[in-house]
């Protein structure tokens, strides 16, 4: 409908669909790009459903691309509208305002590679034919086209002052589908791509050594490992043993430093700071699992993609009592969807709960309680905080409860 409104005004504007989930989110993109009126286009601008850009979007960020023919991408930067809905939207609000903030913004300040969010960007044509178009060989399809244009020599260009609202995940269970897709989706790639970086004669060995060291492997592999085996398994096994002595700086001086540092970007919640770390600390465990099924290409969910689950709750409007302003409402014949839905099981109770999070969560405290007793290394109230942590985790008291289904 709001298309039809859109084409009465005399806009030149399309609404197409396909008939199957073939490559998902990547073989959407590929099958429209292949439609005759693309040819006219010159750049292509993506957002995902919940994203809502205002409508000066486009000439904010294609004068970018018209006045400079060797950038391949303008980024803009999310802004999300439900973040202050729950504690695991305002984690999430403090994570990716540090990756834009300085991740994304340093990658672009100082011309070095960073990587394509999927959304609330705009592509140039001829950039991603260059790099052989959308593959759907992993389920992170942005990235790879991000790393083979970069490897093609083409620039990118991020633009925080250019904010796109969109939505967070704000239950658990969401939330652990998207990192499971965001950590085994880059480890894939990694595997599939580490030579042919190493291999490129096209850019430099420094941008090589960035892309291969920095982005992938410490980024997307060695940070998930050394936070999970460091927080979660060295400090609590350490108690159990009085030769293995981990110094107060590396326990306490340089954690705290570095999550003082990550937490500028949401001075906001920086109250919460000590909740945060604890909270993705429990995250490393699901993303270290994912990313090492990702590089052994091992388990049935490495390239499943499953559509991360959002409420909605934060775009409706309460309606007005001004009954000038009122939306009125019309009866429209639904269509029949292109995937059946599938008629959802009843789940027995324990199926609500994540066993690996209850497992280290018990592990942790029960180390607490011994480094009370007989250790007395002082250790406990972290591994307590931590060992707690897991527990909240493991039985799903994360984020918002879904609505209830008949």
């Amino acid at each position: 409908m709001e298309c039809h409104r859109w084409m009465s005004k005399g806009v030149n504007i399309k609404y197409e669909v396909r008939g199957n989930r073939k490559g998902y989110k990547a073989g959407a993109l590929k099958e429209g790009l292949k439609h005759d009126y693309v040819k006219d286009c010159q750049y292509i601008a993506m957002f995902d459903a919940d994203f809502q850009p205002e409508s000066d979007f486009l000439l904010r960020t294609i004068p970018f691309l018209v006045h400079n023919p060797e950038i391949a991408l303008v980024q803009a930067r999310w802004k999300f509208v439900n973040s202050d809905e729950c504690l695991l939207t305002r984690f999430q609000e403090m994570s990716l305002d540090y990756h834009f903030k300085y991740e994304q913004e340093a990658g672009s300040s100082v011309y070095s590679f960073f990587g394509f969010n999927g959304t609330a960007g705009v592509w140039r044509i001829s950039a991603i034919n260059d790099a052989g178009g959308w593959k759907d060989r992993t389920t992170v399809e942005d990235m790879d086209l991000a790393v083979r244009t970069m490897l093609r020599g083409w620039k990118f260009v991020y633009v925080g002052d250019i904010k796109v609202k969109s939505e967070l995940p704000s239950t658990f269970k969401a939330y652990r589908f998207q990192q499971h897709r965001w950590s085994c989706g880059p480890a894939n790639l990694f595997k599939k791509m580490m030579v042919e970086i190493l291999e490129n004669k096209k850019v430099s060995l420094w941008s090589k050594i960035h892309l291969w060291y920095d982005f992938f492997f410490v980024g997307k592999v060695a940070a998930h490992t050394v936070t999970f085996i460091y927080y979660c398994f060295a400090i609590p096994v350490s108690v159990l043993f009085p030769e293995i002595q981990i110094p107060l700086w590396g326990v306490v001086y340089i954690p705290t430093v570095i999550t003082l540092l990550k937490a500028l970007g949401t001075p906001s919640s920086f109250h919460l700071v000590i909740l945060w770390v604890l909270f993705e600390n429990v995250m490393s465990l699901h993303r270290i699992k994912a990313a090492v099924s990702g590089l052994l290409d091992a388990g049935g969910r490495v390239n499943e993609w499953v559509v991360t689950e959002k409420l909605g709750d934060a775009n409706k409007t309460k309606p007005s009592s001004n009954g000038s302003d009122s939306i009125k409402v019309i009866d429209v014949k639904l269509t029949e969807p292109l995937v059946p839905k599938i008629v959802k099981k009843r789940t027995r109770f324990w199926e609500g709960y994540h066993c690996s999070e209850l497992f280290v969560g018990i592990c942790i405290i029960l180390c607490g309680c011994y480094d009370v007793v007989y250790a007395k290394k002082g250790y406990y109230i972290f591994l307590f905080l931590q060992g707690t942590a897991f527990l909240v985790a493991g039985f799903g008291y994360v984020g918002t409860r879904p609505p209830s289904t008949a």
